[in-house]
């Protein structure tokens, strides 16, 4: 069953039940990224590692680590 075949069904039973429709899908998509990347961050500060710029700093060191090829 897809994601909105079981919204569809969610949705009906709630109208039958008189109960509050369900949030569509995709609805919170962003929140939930946006909840996960405070958390990230504030897991970070807590061990005492930089809460920004991890990933490009990584990246950063892995492309000056690998040797130049001359073509």
């Amino acid at each position: 069953m897809s994601i909105t075949e079981q919204y569809l069904l969610d949705a009906y039973r709630a109208r039958r039940l008189g109960e509050p429709a369900p949030p569509a899908p995709g609805t919170h998509d962003w929140q939930v990224v946006r909840e996960w990347r405070d958390r990230r961050q504030f897991r970070a500060v807590l061990a005492g590692r930089p809460a920004h710029g991890r990933v490009r700093r990584a990246l950063r060191r892995w492309r000056s680590a690998r040797p130049r090829v001359l073509g």
